[in-house]
């Protein structure tokens, strides 16, 4: 290959850090454990440090703005000045509790809405604005943690939502009106935060936009170019950056933009490459997302090769590497897994080793590949070749029996009609029978017990005992209030997923393989890396438990297969609907 340089760079990092250190800073500041300066030292420790792996494995830009304090739309909103009125009065100088109240609430006034960002199962706070809404710069936080960057001597991209993906996910604060009669207003505070980064001494800015993956209303797409128009003369260059999808219709709007680069998801949408290669300007910059931000496999760096060297020939130096979004959805660092099987340790790849990906990827491409480099490659061949037929991934009896379903094995053998005559003969139910949606609280004592019971000081006898006598208390106080369809109240289970994951063949569980769902609310999700199976009874024995205490029906509770497959990081070795089966 011929030597033509390749620049990295990276959408966004992890900031919950390795240990969820920010999660016990966040939450040791709300119990008044620790004081406001303590906790912004926390948060500068992180970013440093975040910032220093992302370099030394020799990413050419780092992004600054991916770190918050508890959810970067709602840093946005804060720096807009854009906050709900309940929680804070305009003119009044905002800070972190100002922004802790808006996503927590207060005794006065209710936290703002969380919806899910996108496909994923992080969740952002949701805008709320009002037809007269004015925005101004107000919170320096993504203007000062770009000086911090680049201080500290880092060639900082600072990252932030774009103003029609920032109006597209809000909600009208009470009647409704349409969004866009918002966006002079806004681009007016845009232009002052782009100058304000600008004068920290950036060159480059992302402007995330991952609404136009979506197949949007005709005015929102004609908005683009109306914005960007607009934006255009800021003394930055913008990365205008999509993801979670491939652009399709948008894609004419994407490539015509007056922007100095654009990102697209190539893990999504493998086939846009091209597409964007033959449609952008010769003076534009096309960044490559090709290492996967949503799941945590090790990428195939042959078969990536192959899927860049023609936009590389077209376009030369004018080709970017990054991971297809934020890193943000996969844990940190995998070197912090000590107890996974070594094999399939050796499939997985974090966020820190996501980045080496990249990098790589960016020098093997470019021909300027080390001896490092070129050993990665060779062990990113083995691996892939090892996985496809090893045993860990294949279980023959399932895939047999998953293969003999047929179209009568997934209809019902009776109607509705039969069926129902049955069940109210049986369960003598009233016309509108009351229960509840299953778990009761997991008190601190209940967490307790299952903690001292995995690290062996408490017994098997002891630990039944203990979780029989809650679900005994469940049972007696859903008949003292006259439910009529009991739940034995789940005192058994850590979470709603790892419960039945751990009981099943073809899942894994990570130690620190950490994931940010909201705030301080982080989740382990389990890894399907092979063929799924249920060795064993699940939940039987407790349910059978709870009905011997009352002569009322108790029903069982089990996470869903869909849920149990969202929720978890899925293999990517074959198609997502055969995991499924």
């Amino acid at each position: 290959m011929s030597a033509s340089p390749i620049r990295t760079h990276n959408l966004g990092f992890p900031r919950i850090g390795a240990r969820r250190e920010l999660k016990q800073a966040q939450e040791a500041y709300w119990r008044g454990d620790m004081d406001r300066e303590s906790l912004k030292a926390a948060g500068r420790e992180l970013r440093r440090r975040h910032w220093q792996q992302q370099a030394d494995v020799g990413l050419d830009l780092v992004p600054t703005g991916d770190f918050a304090w508890y959810d970067q739309v709602l840093t946005l909103s804060a720096t807009l000045d854009n906050l709900p009125v309940r929680h804070h009065d305009a003119g009044n100088p905002i800070d972190l509790d100002t922004l802790f109240r808006v996503a927590r609430g207060s005794d006065a006034a209710p936290a703002a809405a969380m919806k899910k960002w996108f496909d994923t199962n992080y969740h952002y706070l949701v805008p709320e604005f009002r037809r007269d809404q004015s925005f101004s710069l107000a919170w320096r936080q993504i203007i000062d943690e770009t000086a911090e960057a680049l201080t500290l001597g880092h060639a900082a991209k600072p990252v932030i939502l774009g103003p029609l993906s920032y109006l597209w996910l809000g909600k009208a604060e009470d009647e409704a009106f349409d969004r866009l009669e918002l966006l002079p207003a806004l681009l007016i505070a845009y232009q002052e935060l782009l100058q304000a980064l600008a004068d920290t001494g950036a060159e480059w800015v992302q402007i995330d936009e991952p609404m136009l993956a979506l197949d949007l209303p005709y005015d929102w797409q004609q908005a683009f170019e109306r914005v960007y128009h607009t934006l255009k003369d800021t003394p930055l260059k913008i990365l205008l950056a999509t993801y979670f999808g491939p652009l399709q219709d948008n894609m004419h709007t994407a490539v015509n933009l007056p922007v100095a680069g654009l990102h697209i998801d190539a893990v999504r949408g493998p086939e846009q490459i091209l597409a964007a290669v033959d449609n952008l300007a010769a003076h534009k910059v096309l960044s490559v997302g090709i290492v996967d931000g949503r799941n945590i496999w090790r990428n195939h760096l042959q078969h990536s090769l192959e899927q860049l060297e023609v936009a590389h020939r077209r376009i030369g130096d004018r080709l970017w590497l990054a991971p297809s979004c934020s890193l943000l959805h996969v844990p940190v660092d995998l070197d912090g897994e000590a107890t996974l099987d070594p094999t399939l340790k050796s499939w997985l790849a974090f966020a820190v080793q996501k980045t080496r990906e990249v990098v790589t990827l960016g020098r093997l491409l470019g021909g300027t590949a080390t001896d490092a480099d070129r050993e990665a490659f060779a062990e990113s061949r083995r691996v892939a070749d090892g996985r496809r037929q090893h045993p860990l991934t294949r279980n023959p009896v399932v895939r047999e029996r998953a293969g003999s379903v047929t179209t009568k094995d997934c209809e019902r053998q009776s109607p509705f009609a039969e069926r129902v005559e049955q069940q109210q003969e049986r369960l003598d139910l009233p016309l509108f029978p009351t229960t509840t949606i299953g778990s009761f609280p997991q008190t601190a004592e209940i967490r307790r017990i299952r903690r001292e019971y995995r690290q062996g000081r408490i017994g098997e006898t002891a630990y039944t005992n203990y979780m029989k006598d809650r679900i005994r208390d469940a049972i007696r106080r859903q008949e003292s209030l006259g439910l009529d369809v009991l739940v034995h109240g789940e005192a058994e289970r850590n979470d709603m997923v790892e419960y039945f994951g751990e009981q099943l063949e073809g899942y894994a569980f990570t130690s620190n393989g950490w994931v940010q769902s909201y705030g301080s609310r982080c989740v382990k999700p389990p890894v399907i890396y092979g063929d799924v199976s249920r060795p064993q009874p699940m939940t039987v024995e407790w349910i059978r438990h709870a009905q011997t205490l009352t002569p009322k029906s108790v029903k069982g509770m089990l996470t869903g297969p869909v849920t149990m497959l969202q929720w978890a990081f899925v293999r990517d070795d074959q198609p997502r609907h055969e995991t499924a089966m």
